[in-house]
């Protein structure tokens, strides 16, 4: 199961570690996202779910 949030949809984001020679790297930035137990249509479901997502209310835990 990847690392994904199910409400917002956030996922890891990829890019270059940059030195100061300027030689590139690529790396990935992952998300900050907790298994939390929610209610998905009815029926309690253990999902990932952004930190973010959680904070700002849109969803509550169960």
């Amino acid at each position: 199961m990847s690392r994904k949030c199910h409400v917002t949809g956030k996922k890891p984001g990829s890019g270059n570690n940059v030195s100061h020679a300027n030689n590139r790297n690529r790396r990935t930035w992952g998300v900050n996202v907790q298994k939390v137990r929610i209610l998905v249509d009815g029926k309690l479901k253990r999902v990932y779910v952004s930190t973010r997502a959680l904070k700002s209310g849109k969803v509550t835990r169960a």
